[in-house]
């Protein structure tokens, strides 16, 4: 079984872990009333989903 001969000092595993960073969710603008918007949802406010209105419309 591999077992690690020395320790990792903690600068070694803070630059290693340096991109572990969380990103915030993209946005898009909806077509039709320019809203923003999550990607491949309908919008919120006027319910269209890739420039189609549906008829579950707020």
């Amino acid at each position: 079984m591999a077992v690690p001969k020395r320790r990792v000092s903690t600068t070694r595993k803070a630059k290693r872990r340096t991109n572990w960073k969380l990103e915030g969710p993209s946005i898009n603008v909806c077509p039709s009333c320019g809203e923003p918007r999550l990607p491949h949802r309908a919008c919120a406010k006027c319910g269209a989903y890739k420039t189609k209105p549906t008829t579950a419309a707020k």
